[in-house]
């Protein structure tokens, strides 16, 4: 079988930085990433890649930032007034508001957001919006370990089922 639209596809992958080779992300034989092929969830660049090849091929590849996580943008590093981050007491959140720390939020129409804080000052916490791989071009090398169709309940929940899969 080979990787096509509704495949329930899992891959073992190393994910490194381009340009310095750092390390991001890693899975493992035991513990892949298992995924629906197809379904609009993935990059596009990284399905695109994946597209044909069977179990037991191998992959190399990179996605340019521009079609990975985009660009960084500076308008997403915004200061946020330190009164957002006061308890009921009143008092800042020194437990869970920490420099390099990221933390959840709503922007004005509710959608949910992650923010990393750069910086805290007597008046403002600076956060800072992009998604942590905004301009990196990437590098992903692996092997496709498994292919098999998604079941009916797959398709209609939008993932996948089973071992490495979610669990109702």
């Amino acid at each position: 079988m080979t990787i096509e639209n509704n495949s329930v596809v899992s891959v073992n992958y190393t994910l490194r930085v381009k340009e310095t080779g750092e390390q991001v992300e890693q899975t493992s034989k035991e513990h892949p990433f298992v995924f629906i092929f197809g379904t609009g969830g993935l990059l596009e660049d990284f399905e695109t890649n994946l597209r044909g090849k069977k179990a037991g091929d191998v992959f190399d590849f990179f996605i340019e930032h521009s079609r990975g996580y985009g660009v960084r943008d500076e308008q997403h590093v915004v200061m946020i007034p330190i009164e957002a981050f006061l308890g009921e007491d009143g008092k800042f959140d020194e437990e869970n508001v920490k420099v390099g720390g990221t933390l959840p939020m709503v922007d004005n129409e509710g959608n949910r957001l992650y923010g990393k804080v750069m910086e805290i000052t007597a008046e403002h916490v600076k956060m800072d919006f992009n998604h942590p791989l905004a301009g990196t071009d990437l590098h992903f090398k692996g092997e496709v370990l498994e292919i098999r169709p998604a079941t009916e309940d797959e398709l209609a929940h939008g993932h996948v089922h089973g071992p490495h899969g979610h669990h109702h």
